[in-house]
């Protein structure tokens, strides 16, 4: 009797594989894996350093590229110290509980990210058609206010997903062909009818990414407008920089994520380890190089975190 309860209360752990079919390759996959996440830690955590030390920076355009460091550290470290244990350890085992958690952490920073591209596209917006009237429109309590709500979107939006995988029966065998707890790919272990779980994924995807994206696509058809009516090239070419950045992070953001979301429900003709790839790219990738990118393209923060990397 002892024995059955500790087997109700104690249900067995889910194995996370890798990227299957590259088992044999997992050491050397975890070179990237360990650069990216130390690079894109690094750059993130020196551009949080600016901004909190630097007055004149403490404006809307850097808050939201903290914003954007603090969702790009927090999707990066949900998933690479577990793969990195599977690569070098190979402890693939991870608790109901943690795997369920994993999988929270990781689509609510997701859903928060795209919440905070949205907030910078209107941003953009704001910036290229209502110059006069930015400082007022988009104050730093704003922003503060509109990154809250974001997260308390993300955070209502996802919640759903582990509760109702945890009232789900799981089958004896707990392989989970992926090297994090993605929602789908937990769903599928499910010996019960996993539709609610499906349908609810379907209506996030369409609700939150779908409005999102629609958000980001109307912004830039104003800025595109408000910039056609402006006479002077040279006047065009610095409206058109300034949303440069912000266009190629979303670009990094969307793609892969959709790739991702598209072939986990609809690509039953993609090879595993092509989806599972693309799956940690998004999560990995951009975390590395959203630093990068608003550095290059903003003189004034680059100048700023040079100033403390050379002084160390």
């Amino acid at each position: 009797m002892a024995a059955f309860n500790l087997t109700l209360s104690e249900p067995s752990p889910f194995i996370l594989i890798g990227i299957p079919g590259l088992e044999a390759a997992h050491l050397w996959i975890s070179i990237p894996f360990f650069t990216f996440y130390i690079i894109g830690l690094f750059g993130n955590f020196m551009l949080l350093f600016a901004v909190g030390k630097e007055q004149t920076l403490h404006k809307p355009m850097y808050l939201l590229l903290c914003m954007l460091a603090l969702t790009d550290i927090g999707m990066s470290t949900s998933l690479v110290p577990m793969a990195l244990c599977i690569f070098w350890f190979n402890l693939k085992g991870i608790t109901v509980s943690g795997c369920l958690t994993q999988m929270f952490f990781i689509h609510t920073v997701s859903v928060m990210q795209s919440a905070v591209l949205v907030t910078m596209a209107f941003d953009r917006y704001v910036a290229i058609c209502n110059p006069l009237r930015y400082a007022t429109i988009l104050t730093n309590a704003r922003i503060a206010k509109l990154g809250l709500v974001g997260l308390i979107r993300a955070v209502l939006f996802i919640l759903p997903l582990p509760l109702l995988l945890s009232r789900q029966p799981f089958c004896a065998n707990r392989i989970i062909p992926h090297t994090y707890c993605e929602h789908m790919a937990v769903a599928k272990m499910s010996c019960g009818d996993i539709t609610v779980n499906r349908t609810y994924g379907l209506v996030i995807a369409f609700v939150v990414n779908g409005s999102d994206l629609a958000l980001i696509a109307l912004s830039y058809v104003l800025i595109i407008t408000a910039i056609l009516r402006i006479s002077s090239k040279k006047a065009h070419q610095k409206a058109l920089n300034t949303c440069t950045s912000h266009i190629c992070v979303m670009l990094m953001s969307y793609t892969p994520s959709l790739f991702s979301y598209l072939t986990q429900r609809f690509g039953q003709g993609i090879a595993s380890h092509v989806h599972v790839t693309f799956a940690n790219f998004y999560l990995l990738v951009p975390p590395m190089l959203n630093p990068i990118i608003y550095g290059v393209k903003s003189k004034e923060l680059r100048d700023k975190v040079s100033k403390y990397t050379c002084r160390r």
